[in-house]
């Protein structure tokens, strides 16, 4: 009987996969690629421990423990990266995700069709360009000599500015323009689940005379703080992750020291000198810092909320 049950089950679980054939197909994209380049790699995470040398392989390198971690913990330059690294992450978690939620709002209660439209290709334009474009950009902007900015200043009698070198204009520069390029991306997840709130609650609102200010205060956030709880819990995950590409782009010598993060450090320590096994203890570390605030925000959001990411 057992056995008959156990058949039936395979039948109909092979009979659901030819069924649904194209989904899985779609689903198997991504999946290979998580499987060989996130899960796969992680066998060679064990570098962390050893003196990895690539003619001696992985198996066959000297291990060393803890060596790697303690050498980055130990490093003059720790405290600096870690202070620039979450400056920025924190910087462009307070900036970016309102201004998102700011914009989903507006977009989402334009009457208008065409300016809707509009808006929303603007906003997301700047998503698609590489920051290698968005530096040719910036610097057109805020170049000290011609830069349309400084030309400004300039004709109302101030002195230019180069801000791309000036050690307090600089973080201003990286957070501002992260939440310029990332903006209207983000806002796509807040419209969407915009779309789902009941609009009967709009029209009751309407007919009890709210204003559009209270209706988006009492209605349309209130609706949409689960989403928004789960993105912020999302981007603390990765709050180590300041932004390598960008960062890369625009930093220089003269504001290392507010521009250096851990990921560039990484690059010119770990991985120009041949580092390896230092970079990837980098890495883990960033890894279980994340874990961490992940599972301790997520337990604290519990406390004060229904939502959670698990």
């Amino acid at each position: 009987m057992k056995t008959k049950i156990l058949n039936s089950k395979k039948d109909a679980f092979w009979k659901n996969i030819v069924r649904f054939r194209s989904v899985y197909l779609i689903v198997a994209i991504p999946f290979c690629m998580y499987l060989v380049f996130r899960y796969l790699p992680i066998w060679n995470g064990q570098i962390a421990f050893k003196d990895y040398s690539p003619g001696l392989g992985v198996l066959r390198s000297e291990w060393v423990g803890f060596d790697n971690f303690k050498s980055f913990i130990g490093s003059y330059y720790f405290g600096e990266l870690i202070r620039n690294t979450l400056m920025y992450s924190f910087g462009k978690l307070f900036v970016s995700v309102p201004l998102a939620i700011i914009l989903a709002v507006v977009i989402y209660e334009c009457r208008r069709p065409m300016l809707r439209k509009t808006v929303q290709t603007l906003s997301y334009l700047p998503h698609f360009l590489s920051w290698v474009i968005m530096y040719g950009i910036l610097l057109t902007l805020l170049a000290p000599g011609d830069g349309i900015v400084n030309d400004i200043i300039k004709m109302l009698g101030g002195e230019p500015i180069d801000f791309l070198t000036n050690t307090e204009a600089f973080p201003w520069i990286v957070i501002f323009s992260d939440a310029w390029k990332e903006m209207g991306w983000s806002a796509i997840i807040f419209i969407a689940a915009l779309m789902g709130i009941d609009p009967t609650l709009f029209e009751a609102a309407m007919v009890e005379g709210v204003t559009a200010i209270q209706r988006v205060w009492y209605i349309t956030l209130p609706s949409i703080s689960p989403v928004i709880v789960m993105v912020v819990l999302l981007r603390l995950g990765t709050i180590l992750d300041a932004g390598f590409n960008q960062m890369f782009m625009l930093y220089s010598p003269p504001v290392y020291s507010v521009a250096d993060i851990i990921d560039t450090w990484v690059y010119r320590s770990g991985l120009l000198e041949f580092e390896f096994s230092l970079a990837t203890a980098v890495g883990i570390f960033k890894g279980a810092i994340g874990l961490v605030l992940v599972t301790v925000s997520n337990k604290l959001v519990k406390k004060v909320s229904d939502s959670g990411l698990f």
